[in-house]
């Protein structure tokens, strides 16, 4: 992967947490048309956020799966006590794990465990980690490579 290809990726991620943590608020009426102001305020032209768009769109479509998993995995904790950005930042790296096949589960975790320093406190990515380090131990497959 490119330097550039790798920080679309990134910047995709970010905009992916940044639109499901404001989903997981306040969930629009009409998804497109948040969808199209959310990515009209960005700094690059909405292409550029394509595998950030197209992770939303997973997030979504698979809500009910990602978060029964995160709700058992979540050892003592209560869902509804989950910060939501820890919440957003989870689902995103769960769908990638989960469904993206193409990308090795350790990225997936490594990012989210970036992401984490970013937005949210220091305790964040300890949690963050445990939870997805227990999904990628589930998911039967090399947690390295791609398939």
């Amino acid at each position: 992967m490119s330097k550039t290809q790798f920080a679309q990726r990134r910047d995709g991620r970010v905009a992916a947490l940044q639109f499901l943590f404001a989903w997981s608020i306040n969930s629009p009426k009409n998804l497109a048309e948040d969808l199209r102001v959310f990515f009209e305020n960005q700094s690059q032209p909405r292409d550029h956020y394509a595998f950030g768009e197209e992770l939303i769109h997973g997030v979504i479509e698979h809500i009910e799966d990602i978060d029964a998993r995160i709700k058992g995995l979540a050892h003592n904790w209560e869902f509804d006590r989950i910060a939501k950005i820890d919440l957003a930042i989870m689902r995103v790296a769960m769908f990638e794990m989960i469904y993206r096949k193409d990308i090795p589960p350790v990225v997936s975790i490594n990012e989210a465990i970036d992401l984490s320093k970013e937005f949210s406190n220091a305790d964040a990515k300890r949690f963050i980690n445990g939870i997805l380090d227990r999904l990628k131990d589930q998911l039967g497959r090399d947690a390295r490579k791609a398939e």
